[in-house]
């Protein structure tokens, strides 16, 4: 057989000796590090980018709100005796925030067991395990934050007067105080950057070419004045490119509770074992769920759908804004140029 006995053939088969998939170590790995990395999630972003665990039902979770009362309060006429004339009432208006629920599949993963007997007694078959749910959960971490930062970018895009469009140049700090402008009186709000490395170091490199002090020791994961004393996330996640015309790096601001991933439903995880084969097989495949929501706007669920693809969630008319006041959504964008 044409290519029998090399290491390629052996890793297609499943035969490389990777360790026995235990169901229950898997999962325990796979919580260990969930709560590690949540933890650090959410306080590293200043609970800005958040990850919970909250069950949800259904496709959707819809929660209704009140919305601020419009003129309520006004100037009392005081010299209409003696008709002291009606007024009109306002009313308390209502409107929903609404998450959508994200559905995902882990593997399947095929692995010979004739490769687990090839190990030997000595090899440690529970360690092997432990290290796949470990490699599960950081995946399932970076593809939560990606689709996080993807539905945020989204949301504030759809509002232009969020949004500084400083395309001809690189990041800088002229850039980041106009972009804080962008929310006026309430630019205290703002409390994380989100940046694509480059964009960061480019920041660096202009605030050295500046010749300000004090960015010698700068740190990615504090406030330094290089970032107006904001901490900065760098993640080189897609969702930070604008393919748009011309393509340029998208750096965020973002206020406490910008965007949520629920941990929604709980996970599966289960294996079987296939005969009929030249090499019995076990396989394990898993399913889970979330639901993703920002700050002041809703989930469209007719033009949305259910389930959405990463171009759906990262559609700016799939988010609805429910606040009448700009300042009240999740942040802040600056597009800056690709150099």
């Amino acid at each position: 057989m044409a290519g029998e006995g090399t290491r390629e053939s052996f890793a297609g088969a499943g035969r490389l000796p990777e360790g026995i998939i235990y169901p229950g170590l898997v999962h325990t790995g796979l919580v260990e590090t969930l709560v590690q990395n949540t933890d650090a999630f959410n306080s590293a972003s200043g609970n800005a980018i958040r990850l919970v665990t909250q069950r949800r039902l259904g496709d959707f979770h819809q929660e209704s709100f009140f919305k601020n009362v419009s003129s309520l309060i006004n100037r009392r006429l005081v010299n209409v005796s003696p008709s002291n004339p009606d007024v009109t009432p306002s009313n308390v208006p209502v409107d929903e925030h609404v998450t959508v629920k994200l559905n995902r599949r882990i593997g399947p993963i095929d692995q010979t067991y004739d490769s687990f007997r090839k190990l030997g007694d000595s090899a440690d078959l529970e360690v092997l395990s432990f290290l796949l749910g470990e490699q599960i959960a950081k995946a399932m971490q970076v593809e939560m934050l990606d689709t996080g930062i993807r539905a945020i970018v989204a949301a504030i895009q759809g509002q232009a007067a969020l949004v500084q469009d400083n395309v001809a140049t690189t990041l800088n700090t002229a850039g980041l105080v106009d972009t804080l402008a962008r929310f006026g009186d309430a630019s205290n709000r703002i409390g994380l950057w989100v940046m694509y490395s480059k964009a960061y170091f480019e920041l660096v490199q202009n605030q050295i070419a500046a010749k300000i002090e004090g960015i010698s020791n700068f740190n990615i994961a504090s406030a330094t004045p290089v970032t107006l004393n904001r901490p900065v996330l760098v993640t080189d996640s897609a969702a930070l490119i604008d393919g748009t015309s011309p393509d340029a790096y998208l750096t965020l601001g973002l206020v406490t509770g910008a965007v949520t991933m629920e941990d929604s439903e709980e996970e599966l995880m289960y294996t079987d074992v296939i005969t009929g084969r030249e090499n019995i097989v076990t396989r394990l495949q898993g399913e889970y769920a979330y639901n993703v929501g920002c700050k002041g706007v809703k989930w469209d669920v007719t033009n949305g759908g259910v389930n959405p693809s990463d171009a759906a969630v990262g559609t700016s008319t799939n988010w609805d804004s429910v606040m009448d006041d700009v300042k009240d959504l999740g942040g802040v964008i600056v597009r800056t140029q690709i150099g």
